[in-house]
């Protein structure tokens, strides 16, 4: 159990407060006086907690007070906790909400990370100051206390508005995972509304929040079927089972009059494991002969068996509460309802609502939490003790660090100069894994602990304190004992001889009581151990001297330049890249004869070496924008990676003032050519662009993921994505890239091509691996629109840009405006929502609002198993034979044999006979053009 200063606040808070509803805590942050509001709820104000700061928000709200305040906290690295108690094994919600309302006055909309305990919740993003966000767990209480945490603020300060807890009954929200997992509230969703209101407490007793669909929210409940209808009715709905939704969220539904129910909706923090439920009643009066039954389908999965919902006979009759669903189910970004009518039945489906929660591993709390509670609670009015949660996660307070075990411990204390009196804190003789202690410059009193058992204990640091008594003989059996400070205290005794043969620095001056044994002498004590030093050092250079023999011949400078300005161009622990001669470029190009591209860093020709290889040759322009660091770029970089998805180096030549790269050519040219060049190049068939997408991404991934350090291309576009024979796609052009050294973040000056770049790139010119999300999320949308970043003519004067026209159509679930006209009209619908969804989530205004990589590969992957599903269902439904005669049947069975669920694994069969024939033929072309 966590003890602090804020959960003793919070406790006597809580407990004092009598709440309306029982089971219900409302807190008002930064409120001032107990309110009611306008659903009867009372709320509290926090004006007891101790941390942060209160102040006004620009919204007046006389119906809901709670939202005219918030506490906010300083700019720091602490983690700030209200701690609510609980009963342990007893379910809740407990949501938090965030109303900016700009009560900085600076309207920098905040971005940062809350936790429930050492449980990661949310990352809570401020899009506009009028609207509140909000989030909810449903947890099973693991302790008698929870701690709602704010900390890590990457733009902006850290607030809350409020707090809630409500109790749920009986086994609502049962799962058999409950113990290892909380639920984190992606949708919940009332359909049939009659207005935009939400609907609560009272209408739910539980007050959970029922969104209206009728609320338009940006990619949210669209792709909505053709004769779709609200319907609703006054009769009273048995609701009493399952989760007991609300008898007024299932009066109202929404029915497919023609046959079929679709939604799409965005789901936060997804992919992941989800319970999903959906709530239906039968609320309409079916005729004697009438029946309602209807499948659900569940595109981004496996196929259900027998999975036919009739709501009457399921739920035992009309105006019933009916709750088919899923435990445990794998959704994606974007969850898709599909219900549609069995044959036999007389009315379309049916859809009262639905909620979904995502799974949330429970993090138990680091090993040393409780010692931690100990030490704070016994500083209560201390600014350092204003920290409180689990120590170590999600992240650790700011005067500790932990290590990185799976129940981390504490690996160092820093508490100097922070005013401490009394005895040093017992608790600090458990935290056992302890390296280093700091609690020097206080006013400690009392003998030092012995750290028996501290193997790992290296630097401890007592200095100017008052403490008193004998060093323990102890510290000299510490094995990793390196640093000892302890002078100016009123430590006496004799120093253990242990420690002063130790090789350490040691210092115990200004204590008049401490002294060595007499048959020690004065020389031994040892303040820096310069013998230990010398043969440190002297070690250290042994080693290197060694390494230098043994590896010299393989780490080498890679060339020189002919320029003053650079000597050598850096190290790789590779092999240097090959150098070609400038007359071996010559006789290959035939003197530069045939160019067939140009680009930033100047003209691209063909070539054809003595062994019959093709090849690119880029020569530097010296008018060019990219210089002679980009040209180091290019052969730094590309000499250390490979990958099948990236444009293979074959070396450089730098001879006569000329700088030269040479690649493997790839001869179908660019992607920008084969989606906007002639209509003879270009790319017709949606799968084979899905395929490019998934080629490209592989070797983006490779970049991001397979490099260490991460490496960032900063100029992903579709002309730096290139086609060879068989149209398999390969990432190129590295002229740009970076090492992320720092692991995080490539400081630079702008750079990149219009279109493309990341517009946080350009307010922080911080360039991230979201970076390169947001460019090949523009490349997506290029694959689906076959339009360019930018165009007045496509897009409109008012917008000119495919993010902004792109969104605009998707919210509104006009998925058909986007799609390239020129596309064959054999694709299936589900797999184009996909891939543009994915790519506005690559191409959202925040990194932290981006996928990686490896999520945008998987959900073009899953694209991809759509279309492979619906071609075998097309193979399937041929009748081979008919109208044939017999003796064709063996080949034509051998034919069929080819579209078996391992084959599709191969691209030029995804689509099924027809689409592998067009493909064929097609590589028969290219094979023929390229030699």
């Amino acid at each position: 159990m966590e003890i602090s200063y804020a959960l003793t606040i919070l406790v006597i808070l809580l407990t004092t407060t009598k709440a309306q509803v029982p089971g219900f805590v409302n807190i008002d942050c930064g409120g001032s006086s107990t309110h009611t509001d306008d659903i009867r709820l009372q709320w509290t104000p926090d004006t007891d907690f101790p941390f942060g700061q209160r102040a006004n928000t620009s919204f007046l709200n006389n119906n809901k007070t709670q939202y005219n305040t918030v506490r906010f906290f300083p700019t720091d690295d602490r983690k700030y906790c209200y701690t609510l108690n609980t009963t342990t094994r007893l379910r809740y919600l407990v949501r938090a909400t965030f109303l900016y309302g700009n009560f900085d006055n600076t309207n920098d909309y905040p971005k940062f990370v809350i936790s429930l305990g050492a449980t990661y919740w949310d990352t809570i993003i401020i899009k506009d100051a009028a609207t509140p966000v909000l989030s909810e767990m449903v947890v099973l209480a693991p302790s008698p206390s929870l701690s709602v945490c704010l900390f890590n603020a990457s733009s902006g300060l850290r607030f809350i508005s409020t707090i809630e807890l409500r109790q749920f009954n009986g086994s609502m929200y049962y799962t058999l995972f409950e113990d290892q997992y909380f639920m984190f509230m992606a949708a919940r969703v009332n359909f049939g509304a009659h207005s935009n209101a939400s609907i609560r407490y009272p209408d739910d007793p539980f007050d959970r929040i029922w969104e209206s669909d009728a609320v338009k929210r940006p990619n949210y409940l669209v792709d909505v079927a053709p004769g779709t209808t609200k319907i609703s009715t006054t009769k009273p709905i048995y609701v009493n089972r399952g989760e007991n939704p609300p008898v007024k969220v299932m009066q109202t539904a929404v029915v497919g009059n023609n046959g079929t129910l679709t939604y799409r909706m965005n789901l936060d923090n997804f992919p992941g494991n989800a319970w999903a439920f959906t709530y239906m009643a039968e609320i309409e009066n079916l005729g004697p002969n009438e029946t309602r039954q209807f499948k659900v389908v569940l595109p981004w999965g496996p196929p259900i068996n027998d999975a036919i919902v009739n709501v009457q006979e399921n739920a035992n009759g009309n105006y019933r509460l009916y709750e088919p669903g899923f435990y445990n189910v794998s959704l994606p970004f974007i969850a898709s309802l599909d219900f549609r009518q069995t044959n036999d039945s007389s009315r379309g489906p049916i859809l009262n609502a639905f909620e979904v929660f995502k799974y949330v591993l429970i993090n138990f709390g680091s090993a040393d939490a409780t010692a931690m509670a100990g030490i704070v609670a016994s500083n209560p009015q201390a600014i350092w003790a204003q920290e409180s949660g689990d120590p170590c996660l999600p992240v650790s307070w700011s005067w500790i660090q932990c290590n990185s075990d799976s129940n981390p411990a504490i690996i160092s204390i820093d508490l100097s100069g922070k005013n401490l009196t009394g005895h040093i804190p017992q608790e600090l003789t458990s935290l056992t894994a302890l390296v280093e202690i700091y609690l020097n410059g206080n006013t400690l009193i009392g003998s030092v602990p012995d750290f028996v058992g501290f193997l790992n204990l290296q630097i401890i640091h007592l200095e100017n304190n008052e403490l008193t008594g004998p060093l323990p003989s102890s510290w000299a059996n510490l094995p990793n004992l390196k640093e000892v400070y302890v002078q100016n205290n009123n430590l006496s005794g004799v120093i253990p001889k242990g420690l002063l043969r130790k090789n350490i620095a040691f210092n115990y001056s200004g204590n008049l009581g401490l002294h060595p044994s007499r048959e020690t002498k004065s020389n031994l004590i040892i303040i820096f151990s310069t013998v230990g030093a010398a043969l440190l050092f002297l070690l250290f250079a042994a080693c290197y001297l060694y390494k230098y023999k043994k590896h010299g011949r393989k780490r080498g400078k890679i060339w020189r330049l002919q320029n003053d300005q650079f000597n050598v161009l850096g190290e790789l622990d590779t092999e240097p890249a090959h150098r070609f001669e400038l007359s071996e470029i010559e006789d290959a190009t035939g003197n530069f004869d045939k160019l067939i591209g140009k680009g930033g860093f100047g003209s691209v020709y063909y070539g054809k070496l003595d062994d019959g290889c093709e090849i690119a040759v880029k020569v530097h322009n010296t008018e060019s924008n990219q210089g002679i660091r980009e040209f180091i770029n290019e052969v730094t970089l590309p000499s250390r990676i490979h990958h099948k998805n990236l444009v293979k180096f074959l070396g450089y030549s730098q001879q006569e003032g000329n700088h030269m790269l040479v690649y493997e050519f790839m001869c179908e040219g660019t992607l920008t050519e084969h989606l906007r060049g002639p209509p003879e190049k270009k790319i017709s068939s949606w799968v084979q662009r899905m395929d490019i997408a998934e080629d490209a991404a592989k070797g983006i991934e490779y970049l991001h993921t397979g490099c260490s350090p991460a490496i960032i291309h900063r100029d992903l576009k579709s002309s730096n994505i290139l086609l060879d024979m068989n149209m398999r796609a390969k990432v190129s052009d590295f002229g740009l890239s970076k090492l992320m050294v720092d692991g995080s973040k490539v400081s630079s000056m702008i750079r990149g091509t219009f279109g493309y770049l990341d517009p946080e790139y350009y307010a922080t010119q911080q360039f991230t691996v979201k970076s390169d999300i947001f460019g090949f999320g523009i490349i997506l949308l290029e694959l689906v629109s076959g339009y360019g970043p930018i165009s007045a003519e496509h897009f409109g004067d008012n917008s000119q840009y495919i993010v902004e026209w792109a969104r605009k159509h998707i919210e509104s679930g006009n998925i058909h405006a986007v799609i390239d006209k020129s596309l064959e009209p054999t694709y299936e619908i589900q797999s184009v929502w996909k891939i543009t969804e994915v790519a506005l989530m690559c191409v959202k205004p925040r990194g932290l609002e981006r996928p990686s990589i490896s999520e945008v590969l998987k959900e073009i992957q899953e694209a991809i198993l759509i279309e492979q599903k619906a071609a075998m269902s097309r193979v399937e439904s041929i009748d081979i034979f008919a109208r044939r005669p017999p003796e064709f049947a063996p080949k034509l069975d051998i034919s069929i044999s080819a579209f078996s669920t391992e084959s599709f694994a191969q691209p030029s069969l995804r689509l099924g006979i027809k689409l592998a024939s067009t493909r064929a033929g097609k590589r028969l072309e290219n094979v023929c053009r390229c030699m």
